[in-house]
């Protein structure tokens, strides 16, 4: 179970670092939530245990450590906030130079 949570947590940060490094700009504002998601996931997979029990078990009178899964609601909460910037930004993109190539938007290169 612990290798197939791995492999799927870095074929997420994969995913993830491939859709940022496009040139379309809405590809890339989705490989970052992908990429969060990833981070959240390996958070949670790295603080699930408190060297008794898992963070989602259902054992009755043990309790896992919750600083973890506060942090991960945290970074949700925080990485929805800044998608939705990021989202504004692209409307604002979108409506005013009509594409969401990188290059083709003026302004943005150096």
């Amino acid at each position: 179970m612990e290798i197939i949570k791995a492999l799927s947590i870095g074929a997420l940060f994969g995913i993830g670092l491939y859709q940022l490094l496009r040139r379309n700009v809405i590809r890339s504002a989705i490989g970052l939530v992908i990429l969060s998601n990833a981070v959240n996931l390996f958070l949670l997979s790295i603080g699930a245990y408190d060297g008794v029990v898992e963070a989602y078990a259902k054992a009755a009178g043990q309790r896992s450590d919750a600083l973890p899964q506060a942090l991960i609601l945290t970074a949700i909460v925080i990485s929805l906030g800044g998608f939705a910037f990021v989202l504004a930004l692209l409307y604002v993109i979108a409506a005013r130079y009509r594409t969401g190539d990188n290059d083709e938007v003026k302004g943005l290169s150096h």
